[in-house]
């Protein structure tokens, strides 16, 4: 796989940033968390006006290398083009909402928490461009390399496999 633009797409608490992560990493490549592109506000309750959040999204997949991640397929498909490579983390809900519930270190009834979990455990029955059908959507479109990847243990071959320890 040509990796050297990389979007990785999925749900929220798929493993979207840690595989990100590894992989700009052993790239040395940018990588760019699309939350950061969308959300304005750290509590992540406040969206950038969408145009801002297009265009913000539009320099960085100018740049030459990256792995790019993300829910958000609405700006997935403004960048899409320009990737190399997709890779489509499409981990079942329930886990998604485990690994949120382990990497959250909050309390049971924090409202954000709660809403993210529902938001995560939606995932096959959204009809957006954040949802299941819009993220395969992208992924039976794209030309280039892609590669789906259906739970942690597919996910953490592939980067051992890809990325073996420098």
């Amino acid at each position: 796989m040509n990796l050297a633009r990389t979007l990785i797409i999925g749900n929220s608490g798929s493993g979207k940033s840690w595989l990100a992560e590894r992989l700009a990493g052993h790239l040395r490549s940018l990588w760019i968390d699309l939350d950061s592109i969308h959300w304005l506000s750290d509590e992540h309750s406040i969206a950038r006006p969408r145009a801002e959040a297009l265009g913000m999204a539009r320099i960085a997949a100018d740049e030459e290398r990256w792995v790019i991640e993300g829910v958000y397929g609405w700006i997935a498909s403004e960048l899409i083009h320009r990737a190399t490579a997709l890779i489509w983390l499409c981990v079942d809900d329930e886990h998604c909402v485990a690994n949120i519930r382990q990497r959250e270190h909050k309390p049971d009834d924090d409202e954000l928490l709660m809403v993210l979990l529902a938001w995560a455990g939606s995932y096959r029955d959204r009809e957006d461009s954040c949802g299941f059908l819009a993220h395969q959507q992208l992924y039976e479109v794209f030309a280039g390399s892609k590669i789906k990847l259906m739970n942690r243990g597919e996910i953490t071959v592939f980067a051992e496999d890809l990325l073996p320890a420098d």
